[in-house]
């Protein structure tokens, strides 16, 4: 029960990985806010029945949604003390020179932007707490160039340096600022089109050279974000878990 009075935020709450996180940290003894978007908001609103959570609508893009749900969070439970921004849009495969400004500005905002906005909505909070633990959910992508997701790609290299300036910035403040970066994992993001007519991801990738030669599930992720929403010695530091991915080939 590493999380007894805590209250942690967690965004895309209802998501593969949103879902396993919030389940975790609920059985680790926190009081959980499960953000998400109004396209979530009844699978939301479920969870929350069924593990006495907050449910709350959650647009990480807007900075009104981010006021009220950390507001909503202290008013149930007094304070806000992890935030652990985990909602994530990925792009449709497309080479950069048939990607519209649209779709680069979307990923932006939400895979940056909303992190971003997430860190300066909880600080206040966290203050008032006496301290607490932000982890920013990245991607292996972050690690290197991949063809026909530069939009998605430049986001993740972004938040590496988002995730260092505010671990330097809230440190003194007793908050921890970290982020994961899971490498492919079995959630809708990789066995569902990002878009209709086209092809997941899983039909281009192939774990079996690796490491460790398999997908990786949620519970693989959340594993290690428990260890590091819990480490109180940590920040600025990026966590890599991907089966070995960015090893290469194992034979």
């Amino acid at each position: 029960m590493r999380f007894t009075d805590h209250t942690v935020l967690i965004t895309g709450g209802t998501g593969g990985m949103g879902e396993s996180h919030v389940r975790a940290f609920h059985a680790e003894g926190a009081n959980v806010v499960i953000g998400g978007t109004a396209t979530g908001s009844a699978r939301a609103t479920e969870l929350a029945e069924e593990l006495g959570a907050l449910p709350v609508r959650l647009d990480v893009t807007s900075e009104d949604d981010w006021t009220t749900a950390v507001a909503a969070a202290e008013k149930a439970y007094g304070k806000v003390t992890i935030l652990i921004n985990n909602a994530g849009a990925q792009n449709p495969a497309t080479p950069i020179e048939a990607t519209g400004r649209a779709l680069w500005e979307r990923t932006f905002a939400v895979n940056v932007t909303g992190q971003f906005l997430g860190i300066k909505a909880v600080t206040p909070a966290m203050r008032r707490a006496g301290g607490g633990a932000i982890v920013n959910i990245g991607s292996t992508m972050a690690y290197g160039g991949t063809a026909l997701y530069a939009s998605y790609t430049a986001a993740k290299w972004a938040l590496r340096g988002l995730t260092r300036s505010a671990a330097l910035e809230l440190g003194r403040d007793n908050i921890r600022v970290n982020a994961l970066h899971p490498g492919v994992i079995a959630t809708k993001l990789i066995t569902e089109p990002a878009e209709p007519g086209g092809r997941p991801i899983a039909d281009f990738y192939d774990p079996s050279p690796y490491a460790i030669p398999r997908l990786g599930e949620p519970a693989d992720i959340t594993a290690a974000l428990l260890d590091l929403a819990a480490a109180r010695f940590t920040t600025g530091t990026d966590v890599v878990v991907d089966g070995g991915l960015l090893l290469g080939p194992a034979l």
